[in-house]
């Protein structure tokens, strides 16, 4: 009782307790008068082994997750500003600790129960609980104090340090999106359907394991007449299939089964989507925008899960030799069609904190063999493999690169044979999608290639590159750990002034690059997608994403 008048004293002068913040703009986007109706058929790259928004961590479950699950303020795709979401306001303390989030009062989950302050709170709260499995979030939540819920529609955030993106991660729905804790609370609980309830614009509607997710409008959503909401969930339901192999997607596209292909690499949008339907019934879409794009790579792990020994990938003139002998342009020049560029640094390429001064590991068989004669690697026994005397034992220079994507493998068959010239026996393993994730969480591989989703326009390094941030379920599965590097996130992460923190992202960035803890291989130029001409929208994509929220049935 006590607390609560304080508090209502304090928020009374919040002139001088609260930094200003700007009121919020909606600008709208889309069409908002576009018909409701028809099936958007999609697909994710593989099938989620964790659907819940709790402890999901791969891009297909975000693809899916978003169009039932909200945060508490949304940004706008075209403006990248700030617009009321969950929450119609909110007040940020001067000394950048106390964020304060009102929530509407008219905001529901799918299932009719009032979003309440509580249900922040479990949102926030619940990712510090092993027993939710969602460690691999928890270097955006470490520095909570506290979460306070003065009254159902007020919630008060209190934070240990400043970080830049304080209110990115506990605003936004793809760092926190606001759970019901009636439906959560039981990290054990069994969804009828699937784990994912939220209160957003679409809910699950059936769940075919190993074939199709459908999610369903929710014609009762609570913001569905609302400026910067009533443009969105058109479709009357989304189909989300699971087909990774790339040439039966292109077909399924090609006779209407599928309305809509992404990440489409630039061999096939240039070589196989040609002739009828596309270009007609089917647009190739080619999108510029400002949003950071995927980034590809081959991790190396340094440490042993079993013994916590290090790996033969814990040596840097090791890695930096399996970088110069990966032949980037050779591919580039000829499946790429000038659709990507080379890898240089830890980040996206056009990222303001990749330093002028990185360049990108050119292909060089030379230099990697001089860095693997340092190493102490040699073909002592003339059987074309090179060994070097590790922990003890004479260890042959043999390792497997673990690979999700039949349709890249070709890349890695002739990264294989550059290696063999050099005494490296390499192994690609094809596995199924659910078993990689599970290796990696479990850091059970020697080498794996994967790409990064490209993140915020202005990211953080801590969730990949932190020391901290090697822990089992984490996204620095190869324990790369560097103490400098360390210092430098944790001083940009406090650093409210943009210049510099740039200053301090750049340095850790170069540091990182030094150490050649992945093999850089290609960065997106563009986003490349194939579109049934029945998929009406606005624009093809906004400044800073997609406009995929937006898109409305012309004719289904």
């Amino acid at each position: 009782m006590i607390r609560s008048t304080l508090l209502l004293l304090a928020l009374s002068f919040a002139s001088s307790i609260y930094a200003a913040v700007p009121p919020m703009k909606v600008t709208p986007l889309g069409k908002p008068d576009a018909k409701i109706g028809g099936v958007l058929n999609r697909n994710v790259l593989g099938e989620p082994e964790k659907l819940s928004p709790l402890n999901s961590q791969d891009g297909y479950s975000s693809d899916i997750q978003e169009y039932a699950m909200e945060g508490l303020l949304r940004m706008n795709p075209d403006t990248y500003q700030y617009e009321p979401e969950l929450a119609e306001s909110y007040e940020i303390s001067k000394d950048n600790l106390t964020y304060t989030f009102h929530l509407d009062k008219a905001a529901k989950f799918s299932d009719g129960k009032p979003v309440t302050s509580e249900d922040v709170k479990f949102s926030i709260e619940s990712v510090r609980d092993p027993q939710y499995q969602a460690s691999h979030r928890m270097p955006y939540y470490e520095d909570v104090e506290s979460v306070t819920t003065p009254d159902p529609h007020t919630v008060i955030i209190k934070m240990k340090k400043k970080y830049f993106k304080n209110l990115m991660v506990l605003a936004s729905e793809g760092f926190t999106p606001i759970l019901p804790k009636h439906a959560y609370v039981d990290p054990k609980a069994k969804f009828p359907v699937a784990a994912i309830l939220g209160s957003g614009p679409y809910k699950v509607e059936a769940y075919n394991r190993g074939k199709n997710l459908m999610m369903v409008r929710d014609p009762n959503h609570w913001a569905k007449d609302k400026p910067g909401f009533n443009a969105q969930a058109k479709f009357e339901r989304v189909n989300f299939r699971f087909i990774k192999e790339e040439n039966l997607q292109v077909e399924m596209v090609k006779k209407g089964q599928l309305d809509f292909m992404e990440s489409v690499r630039p061999e096939t949008f240039e070589k196989k989507a040609v002739g009828e339907p596309f270009g007609s019934t089917v647009k190739k879409i080619q999108a510029e925008n400002k949003r950071p794009k995927n980034w590809g790579f081959i991790a190396w792990n340094f440490k042993d899960p079993s013994t916590q020994k290090p790996t033969i990938f814990a040596d840097k003139d090791t890695r930096m030799a399996l970088s110069h002998l990966f032949n980037r342009q050779t591919l580039i020049d000829k499946f790429m069609f000038g659709k990507v560029v080379e890898g240089k640094g830890p980040v996206y390429y056009k990222s303001d904190f990749m330093p002028a001064d990185v360049k990108a590991v050119s292909y060089d068989p030379a230099k990697a063999k001089a860095l693997l004669t340092k190493a102490g690697w040699a073909d002592k026994d003339k059987n074309g493999i090179l060994e070097r005397e590790f922990n003890g034992a004479t260890k042959e220079f043999k390792f497997a690169l673990l690979l999700s994507n039949r349709d890249v493998e070709k890349y890695f068959t002739m990264y294989k044979e550059d290696l063999k010239k050099a005494g490296i026996d390499m192994e690609i393993k094809l596995i199924e999608w659910n078993t990689f994730t599970k290796l990696l969480e479990e850091q059970k591989f020697d080498a794996v290639t994967l790409s990064w989703g490209g993140g915020s326009v202005e990211d953080d390094l801590k969730q990949i590159w932190h020391t901290d941030s090697a822990r089992m379920g984490g996204s620095n599965f190869i324990s790369y750990s560097n103490k400098e590097v360390d210092k430098f996130i944790d001083q940009a992460r406090e650093e409210m002034n943009d210049g510099k923190r740039k200053a301090m992202w750049q340095k850790a960035v170069r540091l990182i690059s030094n150490d050649a803890p992945y093999t850089l291989l290609f960065n997106n130029k563009y986003d490349l997608f194939l579109l049934n001409s029945r998929v009406g929208y606005d624009k093809p994509t906004y400044q800073y994403g997609y406009s995929l929220q937006y898109w409305y049935p012309l004719s289904m």
